[in-house]
């Protein structure tokens, strides 16, 4: 397995285990987080966890189901950086409640998911050469 798909992973996992503590932390006393943490407990889970997750696995398994190879290293590699870069921006821009940071970060986390698609796309497409 590539070490960047290994790092999609890796991050997943923190993702899991910080957005599960915001959660705690909501749970246990509210007044402990700001409002907006439970968008950030939110999205570190399912952008987070479950994104990064399906990122990883699936620009390693992708290609092996198709017989392909993956499209774009370099995107994929691009891709790492701005869904990360954009998912800690929103977090970080919700917690200290500045819109301009939390539209910025979503701006490159929504590349980030648009690069994972095109990608795939390119990866699994029916035509053209294997290989």
């Amino acid at each position: 397995m590539l070490a960047r798909n290994r790092w999609f992973i890796a991050a997943a996992l923190v993702y899991a285990l910080v957005g599960g503590l915001v959660g705690l932390a909501w749970l246990a006393d509210p007044s402990l987080v700001p409002g907006n943490a439970l968008r950030l407990h939110a999205h570190f889970m399912l952008v987070g966890f479950v994104g990064m997750m399906i990122f990883g696995v699936g620009l390693h398994m992708l290609p092996r189901f198709t017989g392909r190879s993956l499209y774009s290293e370099r995107a994929a590699d691009v891709q790492f950086v701005v869904t990360n870069v954009g998912l800690i921006a929103m977090g970080a821009g919700w917690l200290a409640t500045s819109t301009p940071v939390v539209v910025g970060g979503g701006a490159l986390l929504w590349t980030g998911f648009a690069l994972f698609a095109l990608n795939v796309v390119l990866t699994v497409r029916p035509w053209g050469r294997r290989g």
